[in-house]
């Protein structure tokens, strides 16, 4: 799969359709429910607040997600949701899925540093973005989990 051919976008809740959003928490129930066997309250009522950047093939099938949820306590935006359908992972779609929520990161909180929580096994993934781990590994819904965090782009 070329990562050309995805066509991205970035929706605050109010501007996703009925159907995006039913896309979108198909493809994220279908990989971190079904596929990583992991029962989870998914729908957790923060998609509301959230900022959404949606990554589709041309007939507009839901192929990359993730969610930016806005600064937490820690006075940090949180990015979450990171999801890429299995048919096409290992085509560098997380990576072009990353430099999107980077830019819409840089856009909306550029003095800002972002955190999440990566999946254990992602963690060298996230360093090459420039996260860094904040702490040790711990299990989230029985899934090793470690926070990572980016410091603010660069202007």
């Amino acid at each position: 799969m070329d990562v050309r051919a995805i066509q991205w976008s970035f929706h605050a809740f109010r501007d996703l359709d009925v159907r995006l959003f039913h896309d979108i928490l198909r493809l994220r129930v279908d990989v971190f429910v079904v596929e990583q066997h992991c029962p989870y309250p998914e729908l957790d009522g923060a998609d509301v607040g959230a900022m959404h950047v949606v990554g589709r093939n041309a007939s507009g099938d839901v192929l990359a997600y993730a969610r930016i949820l806005s600064p937490a306590r820690d006075g940090m935006p949180h990015v979450g949701r990171v999801v890429v359908d299995a048919s096409v992972r290992r085509h560098g779609i997380g990576r072009q899925l990353m430099l999107e929520v980077l830019r819409v990161l840089q856009r909306h909180y550029p003095d800002s540093p972002s955190a999440l929580a990566a999946q254990a096994h992602l963690k060298s993934f996230y360093e090459s973005l420039d996260y860094k781990a904040t702490g040790q590994q711990y299990d989230l819904d029985r899934i090793p989990h470690i926070d990572m965090v980016r410091a603010s782009n660069p202007h």
